[in-house]
């Protein structure tokens, strides 16, 4: 009786060996490409060619800011008797023709071309950020799949692992060995996998819905399983003074800002301008009839010369001034107030890096052999009779809750990774 138990334990401890490698193996089938997902995210996401075409618009008020105001043109009657409405009857009597055009004081156009040349840079540093939290977003929800791929795989290995445990429970039982408990308890185990294998499928479906919608795909389009890679031993490590300063160089966000702030001062500038006048130069060209007495009408030229007088200046363009110098402190305080949001989340992303890279050194090295080695342990206790079949079954959930945390903390890694170029700007 005993080689009838000993043959499906024999099975369980080669299938410890080779379940570690089951979720590369059927990886191969269809595998979802990370950079050419990022690809197709920044050749196809809505809201990014959105932002594109804005900053494209924004291009466009540049000249439209710099260029002079339309011109007016004037048709007059120039004093029609009213008792005839003729136009040969009195001598002051014209038609006219009139062109009037505005001028800004010097230097006003030059200022609101800055201010607009300033807002489509902001928009540009706008796209690029978005750009920046778009690949953030689809590197951090690949990884989440890339768990749950992973978590399927474990999950499936383990139905089949419990389900040798059902059968040995039985086999037990049947010669008298075990106990009925135990076939109940590792048919309720196998039970909590089936569920918990259709709650991770039910999350894939929406990671894969967010994918989709990034790349402006149907919902339900099917994608294939996600890769990573384990943490590596890095060159150097990464110091928060260093992440601070590339962030400061690199950063759309605090480019964008920056750029605000910029403008602010333009704006200023700008106020300051309106305290001088505009004027308006004009000509004015008067064509006159013979009379009705036979004498000459003779036309007359006139030209023009206009002067915006800024009167109410104290309450007006002084309060102006006032009022953008306030809005550029405003600006500055908020710049501050966003980089030293960036330097907190650049420190909690780099200890959250730091930890999630010595937790998976961790779990591969120690945790992970070492719960292998007591699953081995307490199979070989089993089959001696010294062990409980409790124990053996805790033994195997407690080896498999690891190897879905090692999953768990791969793909925690590399979304902190992908969150610190983000924050920076750049590809680390």
């Amino acid at each position: 009786m005993n080689k009838i138990i000993f043959a499906p334990l024999i099975l369980l401890l080669s299938f410890l060996l080779i379940s570690p490698l089951a979720a590369k193996g059927q990886a191969n089938d269809s595998t979802l490409v990370l950079d050419k997902l990022i690809q197709k995210v920044l050749t196809q996401n809505p809201e990014l060619q959105s932002s594109f075409q804005g900053w494209e618009a924004s291009k466009t008020r540049i000249s439209q800011q710099e260029a002079l105001p339309d011109p007016t043109l004037g048709l007059n009657l120039m004093n029609l008797p009213v008792n005839s409405f003729a136009l040969d009857q009195e001598p002051m009597t014209g038609k006219q023709i009139s062109l009037m055009q505005p001028f800004p004081f010097p230097g006003k156009l030059g200022l609101k071309g800055d201010i607009a040349r300033s807002e489509s840079d902001i928009t540009l540093h706008q796209y690029h950020e978005l750009k920046n939290q778009l690949i953030k977003k689809t590197k951090q929800v690949y990884y989440d799949l890339y768990y749950i791929d992973q978590a399927l795989a474990t999950v499936g290995s383990n139905q089949e692992l419990l389900r040798e445990f059902v059968k040995i429970a039985e086999t037990r039982y049947g010669v008298g060995k075990g106990i009925q408990q135990d076939v109940l308890r590792a048919q309720v185990a196998l039970s909590k996998m089936i569920d918990r294998e259709l709650k991770l499928r039910q999350q894939r479906e929406a990671m894969q819905a967010q994918i989709n919608t990034l790349i402006d795909q149907p919902a339900d389009a099917s994608l294939g399983r996600a890769l990573a890679s384990e943490p590596k031993p890095l060159e150097y490590e990464f110091e928060l003074s260093s992440l601070i300063q590339q962030a400061d160089s690199t950063s759309p966000m605090l480019a964008a800002w920056k750029t605000a702030v910029k403008q602010s001062g333009q704006q200023v500038d700008l106020a300051q301008k309106d305290r001088y006048p505009d004027f308006a130069v004009g000509l004015a060209y008067t064509q006159r009839n013979e009379l009705q007495n036979g004498m000459a009408g003779y036309d007359f030229v006139s030209a023009m010369f206009n002067v915006k007088i800024p009167l109410f200046y104290n309450k007006k363009q002084n309060k102006k001034v006032q009022e953008n110098r306030i809005r550029q402190s405003s600006v500055e305080y908020r710049y501050r107030n966003v980089a030293n949001s960036v330097e907190q989340m650049l420190q909690q992303s780099l200890t959250n890096l730091e930890k999630h890279r010595r937790l998976v050194d961790l779990y591969k090295t120690g945790i992970i052999p070492q719960a292998e080695e007591s699953l081995e342990s307490s199979m070989a206790g089993y089959q001696n009779d010294k062990v409980d079949f409790l124990s053996l079954l805790d033994s195997e959930m407690t080896l498999f809750e690891f190897r879905l945390d090692y999953h768990r903390f791969v793909a925690d890694y590399h979304k902190a990774v992908a969150e610190l170029e983000a924050l920076t700007g750049t590809d680390l």
